[in-house]
């Protein structure tokens, strides 16, 4: 199965460019979200060197961010490089298990592989495969209560062009009735 960039970027913009002025933008070393501004009038989601599994992660935390954090550049939130110490790789993990789960269930619909990311590359010691069972413990809670809407949407898109073989506009058809409004 191929899995090309401009497939996901298809998908994504297809669905929230309308919706909600939101594009998914390929980038340099380091991913980032810009809220839209004077020069840009659309939110950018930009995820790192073209990889794809970057951007489902920077579509994953996309997906979790309310309305105040999607104002904010990177949401915002902080952000320490590798080297981080034991503390701040615990709260680093706390803040990724809700987007990696994400990220498994968007990887598992196009039928990609995923591998959790502990993202330090420093002196500290960590736990690989605990960090891994809560990723998976997170994503399977979301499979029993449901994902968030934008995730569900989205996901949607995925098995329809991933898994359904259906065409870009056809996949977003299917990942925008999971944003239709509720009924009253």
């Amino acid at each position: 199965m191929s899995h090309r960039l401009e497939d996901v970027i298809a998908l994504f913009d297809g669905l929230f460019l309308p919706t909600y002025r939101t594009r998914l933008v390929r980038g340099g070393d380091e991913p980032l979200y810009l809220p839209a501004d004077v020069e840009t009038p659309w939110h950018r989601v930009i995820f790192a060197r073209g990889f794809y599994a970057s951007a489902l992660h920077e579509i994953s935390h996309w997906c979790i961010a309310g309305a105040r954090r999607r104002a904010l550049e990177d949401y915002g939130y902080w952000y320490l490089p590798d080297g981080r110490d034991a503390a701040q790789q615990r709260a680093f993990e706390s803040v990724e298990v809700a987007p990696q789960a994400l990220e498994s269930l968007f990887a598992a619909a196009c039928g990609r592989r995923f591998n959790v990311s502990v993202d330090n590359l420093g002196e500290v010691a960590v736990d690989r495969e605990a960090f891994q069972a809560r990723v998976a413990a997170r994503a399977a809670r979301y499979e029993a209560e449901g994902l968030p809407r934008r995730a569900a949407a989205f996901r949607r898109a995925l098995e329809g062009f991933y898994g359904e073989g259906l065409s870009h506009d056809a996949a977003v058809a299917r990942g925008r009735e999971m944003l239709a409004p509720l009924p009253a």
